[in-house]
């Protein structure tokens, strides 16, 4: 009779917790992303978001990123989506189609360098990181790559751990019985 009763908890606990994630899924709108950028001269770690739903229905779809914070290693300066040099159409983020046939995100953000200004600005092109001298007619001086990581949402973790806290609790009662 008790493993009934613990059968039918854990069934119960699985079912909300799916149902928790399955709601939150559908109904977000806003999606978070990390980035990462790697160069010979600068490194650094920022995030975006985006409403998913707001893409123009244009050859290369994309839309307004709606936050963006990031920065550069060593660096005490913070980057956001209003350090675009065309705020407020820009930053973007564009989806696009990756090798394996799913679509993917990549960023478009152009912005200039907080402690110099004048001499340095950079570029975010997708998976391309440029790095530009302002000084010398716009010249090239580094080059970099950035890569995309999705974020999960918040409700996905919970009902995650709420499933897996339910099967460890169910698994030390039934080993419990046995003995």
């Amino acid at each position: 009779m008790k493993l009934w009763k613990n059968l039918v908890l854990a069934t119960a606990s699985l079912a909300v917790g799916l149902s928790a994630v399955n709601i939150e899924t559908a109904s977000a709108a806003i999606v978070n992303y990390a980035f990462t950028v790697e160069s010979s001269i600068k490194t650094g770690k920022g995030f975006f978001s985006f409403d998913d739903e707001t893409f123009s229905d244009s050859i290369f779809p994309g839309t307004v990123v709606k936050s963006l914070s990031f920065q550069f290693d060593g660096d005490i300066n913070v980057y956001t989506e209003q350090d675009d040099i065309a705020y407020p159409d820009f930053p973007m983020v564009y989806l696009v189609s990756s090798s394996n046939g799913k679509p993917s995100v990549e960023l478009s953000y152009f912005f200039f360098d907080k402690t110099n200004p004048a001499e340095f600005y950079y570029e975010i092109v997708g998976e391309d990181l440029t790095i530009l001298d302002a000084n010398f007619q716009n010249t090239e001086i580094g080059f970099g790559k950035v890569t995309y990581t999705k974020v999960p949402e918040p409700a996905t973790v919970f009902g995650a751990v709420v499933v897996l806290g339910t099967s460890l609790i169910i698994n030390k009662k039934s080993r419990l019985l046995k003995q």
